[in-house]
C-alpha cells in the first residue's frame, strides 16, 4: 500500500497544533496564533450553540464567569472574559489543552468548531466591556 506524502493531512482530519502545552506555548499562541476562518466562514449561531453546550455551565451565557456550576459553588474563581488579557490564539490554546481548573475540550470540539467558539468568545468579550 502507498503511504501519504509527508506533511499531508487527510481531508476532515485535525490540523497540526504546533504549540506545546506549557506556559511558553500559551504565550506564543497568544501572540502568534490567528484564526484561519474567513469572516464569511464565521457562523455566530454555530459558535453560540457550541458555547451554550460546552462553556455556559461555567463561564455563563455572557462570558461573565457566572455559569450554573459557579452559582452552585461547584467551581469557584471562573474569570469574566473582560477581566482577562486574552486573544484568539490564547483562547484556542486553552480549548486545546485546558488551563487551571478547565480541562481540555479538544476531544469534544472539532478543529473548525473550536474556531467558531473562539470567535463567539471574542464577541462576548467585546460586549462585556
Amino acid at each position: 500500500s502507498r503511504l501519504p506524502v509527508d506533511g499531508t493531512i487527510a481531508r476532515g482530519d485535525e490540523m497540526p497544533f504546533d504549540y506545546e502545552n506549557s506556559p511558553a506555548g500559551y504565550e506564543l499562541a497568544k501572540v502568534d496564533l490567528k484564526s484561519p476562518l474567513e469572516s464569511t466562514a464565521i457562523d455566530s449561531k454555530k459558535g453560540k450553540a457550541l458555547y451554550d453546550i460546552y462553556c455556559t455551565s461555567c463561564h455563563g451565557p455572557k462570558g461573565e464567569g457566572q455559569g450554573e456550576l459557579v452559582k452552585r459553588e461547584k467551581f469557584l474563581g471562573i474569570p469574566a472574559y473582560k477581566d482577562r488579557d486574552i486573544t484568539e490564539g490564547s483562547i484556542y490554546h486553552v480549548i486545546m489543552y485546558g488551563k487551571n481548573l478547565m480541562g481540555s475540550h479538544a476531544a469534544q470540539l472539532k478543529y473548525n468548531e473550536r474556531w467558531q467558539v473562539v470567535q463567539y468568545v471574542e464577541k462576548l468579550r467585546s460586549e462585556l466591556k
